[in-house]
C-alpha cells in the first residue's frame, strides 16, 4: 500500500468525492480528458469530473482488481478513514492554526495530530474538518480558518437552524398529535412523549408567547412552519396548551394578555415590606389621633378587603350630616419601592367567578388596612352637609385611628331598611343609622337625575363553579336583591368622591378625575331598566376615563369626580388619597399635574389591560353555561330573550337570564317585533372562547 498522496489519480487509486453533502470513497478504473470513471462500494459505476474529487488521492493499487478484490479494498480504507475520522478533534486544530495563517491543506492539519501521517490519516482529517463548518470553509484544495469572531458568528447560526430543524421536526409532530386529541381523533398523548428539551421549552414558550400576544411576531416564520396544516385559529395556542397539560381547561388568558399574575406568589418578593406594613399598622405609635365614631360598613358577606365605613345624622336643616371613613393605607405606602411598584403594576383587584386576584398583598388589603370591626386601623375620614334637596356643601377632611363598630351584610341591612328584620337580625341595632341612610340616598339620586344623571341599573349575578379542569359545571343566579341598601353604599362613595373633587377643583389641588364629558339631552336623566331603554341612553354615552383635568362626568350628574373610596382596590383612589394627605400634611400636593399625567400613561395602559379581564372573563363562564345547559336541552328555547333594538335586517336582545346582548336576522322573529317584546331562544354554535352564540330558534314568550 502506498503511503504518499498520489497527485494526478489514474487507474487503481483511491480517490474521494462529495455527495450528499457527505465524502464517499471510490477506486478510479479508467481516467480520460479530464473525467474518471469510478467503481463505488456498492459495485456501481459513476463518471466524475476531475474538479470534482477531493485533493487527497491515494493509495494507488494495480489497476487489474476483480470487483470482489475492489470493494475489500474501498471498505477497508472506508472504515480505517471512518474510525480515524472520529478520533480528529478539529476545533483543537482550529485553536493550534488559528492565527498562524489564513488557509492550509488538510496534509498540513493532519501533521500537526500525528507524525508522518499515511493517506487514510489525511483523508480522515479532511473528512473532519469537512464536518466542522462553524470553523473552516474548504476552498478546494485548502481549508481556510474563519477568525474566533466568524466563528462565534457560523456557531450562533448553525445552532440556531438546528434547533430550527428540531422544532419542525419535532414540533410540528407534536403539536399535530395534541390537535387531534383536542379535536377527538385520538387520545390525548402523554406529556412526556413531548420533543425533549430544548425543543420542548422553546415551544412551550413558543405557546405562551402567543397566549400573552395573538400578534406578536417573535418566531412568526417557525410557528407558521410547526402548525403548517392546523387550523388558523386564534386560540391555537390556548388549545394546544391545555391538551398538553401546560395550563388547565377553562384557563384565563386574558390574565396573560394582561401580564396579570394570579394568586398570591407574587407576595413572596415583597413579604418583607409587607411584614413591616402590618407591624406599623399594630404599632398605636404610628397611626393618626384616635377617635370613637361608631362607624358602621356594608359589604358582601364573603368581602374581606373592607375600605369604607360611614356615620349619618340627621343636620338641623332636615338634612344630613355624614362622614364617611375610608381605610388609609397612603398612611404608611412608599410609591417608589419595589412594593409600591408592583402594586402599581397590578392597577387594580378583579374579582372573577373562579377567584379574586388582589391589588394588594392579602395581608394588607384583606388583612392589616381593612376596616375590620373591633380592630384600629388608620383611616381618612370624609365629612360633607347634604341639604334637604340633595345637593352638596363643601367637604371637610381628616386622619383619624378608628375602630368600626360593625361590619354588616346587605341583605341583613336590607331587611332593616324595609322593617322585616327581626331582633336577631345584627344590623338591627344600627336601624336609625341605616333609615336615615336610606332616605338620604333616595333624596341624593333625586337630586343627580335631575342635574342630569344616567344611571343603567341591571340585577347581579352570582357564579358558582363546581368540579375541576374540564369536568367543572357552571351555574348562574340572579344575586340576592338589596337594592336600598346598595343604593345607600353606592350614593355614600359618590357623595365622598363628588366633595373630594370639588375640594380639588377650588384649592386647585392636582388630582386623578373620573371623567365622562359627554352631552347629554334632558328626557336621557334618569334610571333606567329595561333592555331598550339601556340600549337608547348607552348608544349617547362614551365610556368614562381618567384625567388629570376637572370635567363632568355625565353619567354622575357631577361637574366633577375624583375617586378615593376604594384604595385597597383601584390603585388611582390610592394616588389620590395620598395626594390629599399630603396636602393636609404639608399644605401641597406631592405631584403636579404633569407628575400625575406621566404616570396616567402607564396607569391607564394598566387598567385598560386588567379592565378586558374584567370585562370577558366572566362572558366565557356565561357561554360555557350557556353550553352546558345547551346540551341538557338541545332541541328546547329556554333562554327568555327581551327586544333591545330591532333593525329591517336585524334584532338586538338581551337575555337577562345572564346579561348576554345577542343578535338575530330579524325573519326568526315573525313580521311584528317592537322593543320590549319577549321571546323565548334557542342557542347553538356556542363558543365561550370566542363568546360567541347563535339564536337558532325563536318562540313567542
Amino acid at each position: 500500500m502506498a503511503s504518499n498522496l498520489v497527485q494526478y489519480p489514474g487507474a487503481g487509486c483511491i480517490v474521494e468525492f462529495m455527495q450528499g453533502n457527505e465524502p464517499q470513497i471510490a477506486w478510479v478504473m479508467e481516467e480520460q480528458k479530464g473525467k474518471v470513471r469510478l467503481f463505488l462500494p456498492n459495485r456501481r459505476e459513476t463518471t466524475l469530473s476531475s474538479a470534482r474529487l477531493l485533493p487527497w488521492s491515494g493509495p494507488a493499487y494495480p489497476a487489474a482488481q476483480s470487483k470482489d478484490a475492489m470493494v475489500d479494498i474501498l471498505e477497508k480504507h472506508g472504515e480505517r478513514r471512518k474510525r480515524l475520522a472520529a478520533e480528529v478533534a478539529p476545533v483543537e486544530l482550529w485553536e493550534m492554526a488559528q492565527g498562524e495563517l489564513p488557509k492550509a491543506r488538510a496534509e498540513w492539519f493532519a501533521e500537526l495530530g500525528y507524525t508522518s501521517p499515511d493517506i487514510d490519516t489525511i483523508a480522515a482529517c479532511g473528512r473532519a474538518l469537512l464536518s466542522c463548518k462553524t470553523h473552516f470553509r474548504f476552498q478546494p484544495p485548502d481549508f481556510e480558518i474563519y477568525d474566533a469572531d466568524t466563528v462565534e458568528t457560523r456557531r450562533q447560526a448553525e445552532e440556531a437552524a438546528r434547533m430550527r430543524e428540531a422544532m419542525v421536526l419535532g414540533g410540528a409532530d407534536w403539536f399535530r398529535r395534541l390537535w387531534e386529541a383536542r379535536t377527538g381523533r385520538h387520545a390525548a398523548p402523554n406529556p412526556d412523549d413531548a420533543p425533549a428539551e430544548p425543543v420542548r421549552g422553546r415551544l412551550e414558550h413558543m405557546l405562551r408567547a402567543r397566549m400573552a400576544d395573538p400578534e406578536t411576531v417573535e418566531d412568526d416564520a417557525l410557528w407558521k412552519q410547526v402548525t403548517k396544516g392546523l387550523p388558523d385559529d386564534p386560540h391555537l395556542p390556548l388549545l394546544l396548551a391545555m391538551t398538553w397539560g401546560l395550563v388547565p381547561e377553562h384557563h384565563n388568558y386574558w390574565l396573560d394578555r394582561a401580564d396579570y399574575e394570579a394568586g398570591t406568589a407574587w407576595e413572596e418578593a415583597h413579604a418583607e415590606a409587607t411584614s413591616a406594613l402590618v407591624a406599623a399598622v399594630a404599632d398605636e405609635s404610628q397611626l393618626p389621633p384616635t377617635e370613637d365614631t361608631p362607624f358602621i360598613s356594608i359589604d358582601s358577606a364573603t368581602t374581606r378587603d373592607i375600605d369604607d365605613a360611614f356615620h349619618i345624622a340627621r343636620a338641623s336643616d332636615g338634612g344630613w350630616d355624614v362622614e364617611v371613613a375610608l381605610a388609609c393605607p397612603a398612611w404608611f405606602w412608599d410609591f417608589d419601592s419595589p412594593l409600591g411598584k408592583a402594586v402599581f403594576d397590578r392597577a387594580t383587584s378583579l374579582y372573577l367567578p373562579e377567584g379574586n386576584c388582589h391589588m394588594m398583598p392579602e395581608a394588607l388589603g384583606e388583612g392589616a388596612f381593612s376596616l375590620f370591626e373591633g380592630q384600629k386601623r388608620p383611616s381618612l375620614v370624609v365629612s360633607a352637609h347634604i341639604a334637604p334637596d340633595g345637593s352638596l356643601s363643601e367637604g371637610r377632611f381628616r386622619t383619624a385611628a378608628v375602630t368600626l363598630a360593625k361590619n354588616l351584610t346587605y341583605p341583613d341591612c336590607e331587611a332593616v331598611i324595609e322593617g322585616r328584620a327581626t331582633a336577631e337580625n345584627p344590623a338591627a341595632p344600627w336601624a336609625e343609622q341605616l333609615s336615615l341612610a336610606a332616605e338620604m340616598s333616595r333624596v341624593r339620586l333625586d337630586y343627580r337625575v335631575e342635574q342630569g344623571a344616567v344611571i343603567i341599573e341591571r340585577p347581579d349575578l352570582d357564579f358558582e363553579l363546581e368540579g375541576e379542569g374540564a369536568d367543572v359545571k357552571v351555574s348562574i343566579k340572579e344575586s340576592e336583591a338589596a337594592p336600598a341598601a346598595m343604593l345607600l353604599v353606592a350614593e355614600l362613595m359618590i357623595v365622598a368622591n363628588a366633595v373630594l373633587a370639588d375640594w380639588a377643583v377650588k384649592n386647585d389641588v392636582a388630582l386623578l378625575f373620573r371623567t365622562q364629558d359627554v352631552a347629554v339631552p334632558r328626557e336621557y336623566a334618569g334610571v333606567w331598566r329595561s333592555a331598550p331603554d339601556i340600549a337608547r341612553v348607552v348608544r349617547i354615552l362614551v365610556a368614562a376615563s381618567l384625567d388629570v383635568q376637572p370635567r363632568p362626568h355625565a353619567g354622575m350628574g357631577l361637574s366633577a369626580y375624583s375617586p378615593v373610596t376604594s384604595p385597597l382596590r383601584r390603585f388611582p383612589d390610592l394616588v389620590n388619597e395620598a395626594q390629599l394627605l399630603h396636602f393636609l400634611r404639608h399644605g401641597e400636593a406631592r405631584w403636579s399635574r404633569e407628575q400625575l399625567s406621566s404616570m396616567l400613561l402607564s396607569l391607564g395602559m394598566r387598567l385598560e389591560a386588567a379592565a378586558q379581564v374584567q370585562r370577558f372573563r366572566p362572558r366565557y363562564w356565561k357561554y360555557l353555561y350557556i353550553q352546558q345547559e345547551a346540551a341538557r336541552h338541545p332541541n328546547e328555547c329556554i333562554w327568555r330573550a327581551e327586544v333591545a333594538e330591532e333593525s329591517d335586517m336585524w334584532v338586538n336582545v338581551n337575555l337577562p337570564d345572564v346579561q348576554l346582548a345577542l343578535r338575530a336576522k330579524r325573519q326568526l322573529f315573525g313580521e311584528k317585533v317592537f322593543p320590549g317584546q319577549e321571546f323565548m331562544v334557542r342557542l347553538g354554535k356556542i363558543s365561550p372562547l370566542r363568546n360567541e352564540a347563535v339564536i337558532l330558534d325563536v318562540q313567542e314568550f
